[in-house]
């Protein structure tokens, strides 16, 4: 795909009433496409409304997300959407951004981390070199994110610790303590495999 864009400032992407988008860094029309690749290499950009200046951004990637979804390779789980829509107009629905924001957060930092550890888990595993150790490679990490954000004990969820108590937990841990955590979860899904395997 060839670069609509360059430079390092906030691009300015202008959305008419005919639904094109406007690059005014390249002076050319893109798609949601551009946007999403730009997204995934770190550009920052604003959408506003050719007409009103509106900002528009959110509504914007809002919808990236549902083409990506739509594509047949799902990251948010239906029972993830389902909590996450019932949280609206719940009175901790002011917390659940920045809770969000903060395990993204969080799981970016130990991204790297966690992509060795469960690669190390399944090279040297019963599913060495098998497409089922492919597969839990791709989509261990997404899997997890989404699962940690709104599991029993996350804010709003019952059995519920503090926002600021969680948070801390997230980023506060140990390298060891995450591996050792990361441990434990791999060794529960190999022993979930091997029932389903008998």
């Amino acid at each position: 795909m060839k670069k609509q864009y360059a430079g390092d400032g906030v691009v300015i992407i202008k959305k008419y009433a005919n639904r094109r988008l406007y690059n005014t860094e390249t002076s050319s029309y893109i798609t949601l496409e551009h946007l999403a690749a730009m997204t995934r290499e770190g550009r920052d950009f604003k959408v506003v409304d050719a007409k009103s200046d509106e900002d528009i951004t959110h509504n914007v990637l809002t919808q990236i997300i549902m083409e990506e979804e739509s594509r047949g390779q799902t990251m948010l789980p239906v029972s993830f959407l389902r909590q996450l829509i019932a949280m609206y107009g719940d009175s901790m629905q002011a917390m659940v951004p920045g809770y969000l924001e903060a395990s993204m957060d969080s799981f970016r930092r130990n991204h790297d981390q966690f992509k060795t550890a469960v690669e190390g888990a399944f090279s040297t595993g019963p599913f060495a070199g098998t497409p089922f150790a492919d597969l839990a490679k791709r989509n261990m990490a997404m899997f997890e994110a989404a699962a940690q954000a709104f599991k029993p004990g996350a804010p709003g969820m019952p059995g519920a610790v503090p926002f600021e108590a969680a948070t801390a937990t997230a980023t506060g841990a140990s390298k060891d303590d995450e591996i050792a955590a990361l441990k434990a979860q791999l060794a529960g899904l190999n022993e979930k495999i091997d029932k389903l395997n008998r």
